[in-house]
């Protein structure tokens, strides 16, 4: 299964929205599958985005994770990430280099590209 920041992006968009602070139980994201949400969770707190309970067994097809919070560097990835603007243009510019990055590299150009958007040194 291929990562996909887009998916990455709405599960931290998800469990923002909630009033809790906790991620929802049995997220639903619409055109994902739960296993690529579970996998992806997995990733995302591997990268320190998110903090979850791993729940990969025996009969798991894949890594398997249920997100529970967003961490301080999943708050400031998501910062960077919600302005439409900002992240199409990031992922333009992933397209032109290749179509692959890794979240610590996404979240310096969106931090960059953030920078420039408020004129700051």
């Amino acid at each position: 299964m291929k990562r996909d920041m887009e998916l990455v992006k709405k599960i931290l968009i998800e469990i923002e929205s909630q009033e809790s602070g906790y991620a929802p139980t049995n997220m639903l994201i619409e055109g994902y599958a739960q296993e690529q949400i579970h996998y992806h969770s997995y990733l995302m707190i591997q990268a320190g985005l998110i903090e979850g309970i791993r729940c990969t067994n025996l009969s798991s097809t894949s890594p398997q994770a249920i997100p529970r919070s967003l961490t301080s560097a999943g708050h400031d990835f998501l910062d960077a990430a919600r302005n439409e603007a900002l992240w199409n243009k990031a992922m333009t510019i992933v397209q032109e280099k290749g179509g692959a990055i890794t979240v610590a590299v996404l979240s310096q150009l969106l931090s960059s590209l953030m920078k420039n958007h408020f004129d700051l040194p």
